[in-house]
């Protein structure tokens, strides 16, 4: 086992793993507050920092079926969210590539 890796980001507001307190993401990479979670509201990235990545599913969301990955925090291995790999959905196409992260598993840093 090597070294474990941990990217630190830099900004005035941050959002952070609720469990270890490693940076997740910033807020200048959200693109929509008003997603759904399997804990409640979420939060859909461009992009996030120390995480990994599940086994790849398919998965029956409410905006329609996906595949998706599970995303674990790469310090605690805490589930954060999931990345979405394909919409079926040309209307969900724009999420492909994206992030969600659950408000529930944040600490929102510099707000």
């Amino acid at each position: 086992m090597g070294r474990l890796f941990i990217e630190s980001l830099s900004g005035p507001r941050i959002f952070k793993c609720k469990c270890c307190k490693v940076d997740s993401a910033s807020r200048d990479h959200i693109v929509s507050k008003e997603f759904q979670g399997r804990y409640g509201r979420a939060y859909l990235f461009r992009s996030v920092v120390n995480v990994f990545l599940g086994p790849t599913e398919e998965r029956l969301l409410v905006s329609g079926l996906h595949t998706v990955n599970d995303i674990y925090c790469s310090s605690c291995q805490q589930i954060l969210g999931w990345k979405y790999e394909k919409a079926y959905e040309e209307s969900q196409k724009y999420k492909e590539g994206m992030y969600i992260l659950e408000k529930e598993r944040l600490l929102k840093v510099g707000w």
